[in-house]
């Protein structure tokens, strides 16, 4: 991508770690002036600003719950005002808690549907009204769906409807040469993934797919810097499957 003076724009949510923060690292490196989203961890996002200040690059954080359409029309007035109008959407926050669908309380299945779905709806339809023509969307869905465990049937539920979206939404901006895609990761080697499971259920994990070993939040980056650049304009309404062949 070459720089302009007015580098194109990146809103990456649930960015202060994780996939999040490698997905902002590698846009950044792309060329991007770069929005880190965070919803509680200021100095995480704070950290990696200036990670990506100190490499030349144009960055900001931003504290929002995308759970919030208040808070997401917030987060998306500073971006315009601080970046500039939004080229990309990159909806990665997310969250993910196992448990057999009987011992859901109401609370856990209120808490995943509002940030994985109602998260992705509020800053899609945001974007609908915002996002520059010629922009790209990247949602985020899981390789879990295509695998139907025990355990994960409200977050599947979640990511189902993150791909229905995904497919509609790329039909209805008809006109406006915006792209809408989904990035469906396999098991990726973040503390979130890493927490609470024993260096067994790890191993076992990692030798599942034909290429044996965990993906790296780079992987996904890849996968997103890909989607939205140049070289993926053809590429709409799709789920791509990044997982090592798992599935």
């Amino acid at each position: 991508m070459t720089h302009s003076p007015q580098p194109k724009v990146a809103i990456v949510t649930g960015a202060s770690r994780g996939i999040g923060a490698a997905v902002a690292q590698r846009l950044a490196r792309d060329g991007f002036a770069v929005a880190v989203n965070y919803a509680s961890s200021p100095a995480q996002a704070e950290a990696l600003v200036a990670e990506l200040q100190a490499a030349g690059g144009r960055a900001i954080a931003v504290k929002a719950d995308v759970a919030s359409a208040g808070e997401v029309r917030a987060m998306f007035d500073a971006v315009e005002a601080q970046l500039g109008k939004v080229d990309v959407l990159v909806n990665n926050a997310g969250v993910l808690k196992t448990l057999p669908l009987a011992e859901h309380t109401d609370a856990l299945y209120d808490q995943t549907f509002d940030i994985n779905v109602r998260g992705t709806f509020n800053t899609l339809r945001e974007a609908a009204a915002r996002l520059n023509e010629g922009g790209r969307i990247v949602n985020f869905s899981s390789t879990v769906l295509a695998l139907n465990m025990p355990g994960y049937a409200i977050y599947n539920a979640t990511k189902a409807a993150v791909e229905s979206f995904t497919h509609v939404f790329a039909k209805e901006l008809r006109g406006r040469n915006i792209t809408v895609n989904a990035v469906a990761p396999g098991p990726i080697a973040t503390a979130l993934f890493l927490e609470g499971k024993t260096e067994e259920q790890i191993q076992n994990f990692a030798k599942a797919p034909p290429l044996q070993r965990l993906g790296q939040p780079e992987d996904i980056a890849s996968v997103v810097s890909f989607l939205a650049g140049p070289d993926a304009g053809w590429v709409n309404g799709q789920i791509l499957r990044a997982n090592g062949g798992l599935a």
